[in-house]
């Protein structure tokens, strides 16, 4: 047998699967596609998480849109996180191209060109499905998290939730917690000290102006009702298809804290949600977090904290997390050591922290007869990834350098009108874009304030009474109040008093 009769064998037998799956490409053989040996990863084994990583401009928002594209097909929803706008183009199919034509044909796969039922969510005053999560859903844990807050600042927080559920008021934005927070040290002092203890102004104050801090970076608008149901993302559209679901986040990019609240309650949210699934044939949601290095550069602690906890839980749920960034070593090594499949763009040596990252990166990666992997890192064209998935059981597949398949879908973004069109034709914008600010804590408290303020007029206004006494008064004293108003009388019950207290 020749050489890449050899390979074939190899790359066939690898990455055989009995189940479902979905097709990345062909396997490379020196630079070359090995026509139809296939590289095939099991929908089994997709909710074990993945990384695309690579250089700027080597594919990897492309194989993102493949990979969305091949869920969707089967049936599996997609949640994209959109940081650079340039996936909304997967609601309109490929006009096609020679080039396309020719790169399929190498691989060994039809190339069709289609659309995708995709819903396009928004976090800010973008157009979009708006999302939104009231404080309450948040809960005190979270949002000390996510504002960063000491011990002594996150009792307080967990008081004022608490104070909230015991007198049935709503706490749905942070209008409504900055207002709670002002009268725990304010009008409602006295009744907070009596029921929940003292609580300090200077630590009231500090998380007020954390809050305020987030306000600034957009939070207002996430924070409120009308709820988004964790439901609506798994969606199946009549012919079948998983929902895409892009939220657009081009314009907080530079606003960390807020993306930082949306993913701690998105991922509790989804974890909450979803019920045990153990070892299921399909995953029921992935999530691709576009541009992923911003995140972990920017994000908190407590961000951070939470997402490697998800990545190591949230596999049983049927959930898959994917990160797209430029190289591996952006994501934390306890987060990278839970992922499964991994899509390896090339990798720039221009300096010698990039020849560094570059010989990490090969570590990670299965060792191959086939290719020297640092060499190949350097080397791959635009379009081509070396991968290295798991197997049905679990299993590493032999790494693979892939000529990737092409999108179906258009690889640009849509026009003005025909993003327009797909938010018109949404059935989630009118149940989610309509404003809700119904009777809560804010209104609720000020209510109250107002009518303290009323009746303690009143009081102040009521005439003070005085008893008149006839001019002429006896100048003789009852003997019994002498005694009683005696210095030795008062000094003797104080005495007793004492020794009775003792």
């Amino acid at each position: 047998m020749s050489t890449k009769d050899v390979f074939f064998a190899h790359i066939e037998k690898g990455y055989a699967t009995k189940g479902d799956y979905i097709t990345m490409g062909a396997a490379m053989l020196e630079g070359e596609a090995v026509t139809n040996a296939l590289v095939k990863v099991p929908l089994k084994t997709l909710n074990r998480h993945g990384l695309i990583a690579g250089a700027t401009g080597t594919g990897k928002t492309k194989t993102l849109q493949v990979m969305a594209e091949n869920l969707s097909d089967k049936g599996i929803p997609v949640l994209l996180m959109d940081l650079k706008g340039d996936l909304s183009g997967i609601a309109e199919p490929s006009p096609g191209h020679p080039k396309i034509d020719e790169r399929h044909e190498k691989i060994g796969i039809p190339f069709d060109a289609k659309s995708f039922p995709v819903e396009i969510l928004s976090l800010s005053e973008q157009d979009g499905v708006k999302l939104r999560a009231t404080v309450s859903e948040f809960g005190p844990v979270l949002l000390s998290r996510i504002l960063n807050l000491s011990e002594t600042q996150e009792g307080i927080v967990a008081v004022i939730f608490k104070y909230c559920d015991d007198n049935k008021l709503p706490l749905l934005d942070l209008k409504d917690f900055k207002k709670v927070l002002q009268y725990a040290t304010g009008s409602g002092k006295k009744e907070f000290t009596k029921d929940y203890g003292r609580i300090s102004t200077s630590s009231t104050g500090a998380i007020l102006r954390k809050v305020i801090e987030l306000e600034q970076q957009g939070a207002d608008l996430f924070f409120g009702e009308k709820s988004f149901e964790i439901d609506d993302l798994t969606r199946i559209d009549e012919e079948g298809r998983g929902y895409i679901n892009i939220i657009r986040l081009t314009d907080i990019q530079d606003r960390p804290k807020l993306f930082s609240t949306f993913m701690l309650s998105l991922l509790a949210e989804i974890y909450s949600t979803f019920p045990e699934q153990g070892d299921s044939d399909r995953p029921e949601l992935i999530l691709f977090i576009d541009e992923a290095h911003l995140i972990f550069k920017e994000a908190s602690r407590a961000l951070l904290d939470q997402i490697e906890s998800i990545v190591k839980l949230i596999r049983s749920k049927g959930i898959g997390l994917y990160f797209v960034t430029q190289n591996p070593t952006d994501v934390p090594d306890e987060v990278l050591a839970q992922l499964g499949l991994k899509v390896q763009h090339a990798l720039r040596a221009f300096t010698a922290r990039d020849r560094k990252a570059i010989k990490l990166t090969a570590e990670n990666y299965p060792l191959s007869e086939y290719y020297d992997t640092k060499e190949v890192l350097t080397s791959l064209g635009i379009g081509e990834a070396l991968i290295s998935a798991l197997d049905e059981k679990g299993r590493p597949t032999p790494l693979a350098a892939t000529l990737l398949r092409a999108p179906m879908s258009r690889m640009d973004v849509l026009t003005d009108a025909e993003l327009k069109s797909v938010i018109k034709n949404s059935d989630l914008v009118s149940k989610y874009n309509k404003i809700i600010d119904r009777e809560s804590a804010y209104e609720i408290l000020n209510e109250k304030i107002e009518k303290a303020d009323k009746e303690g007029e009143k009081e102040k206004e009521k005439p003070t009474s005085r008893r008149t006494y006839s001019r002429r008064r006896s100048t003789r004293q009852n003997p019994v109040i002498k005694v009683l108003t005696s210095a030795t009388f008062i000094r003797g019950v104080l005495g007793i008093l004492k020794k009775v207290m003792r």
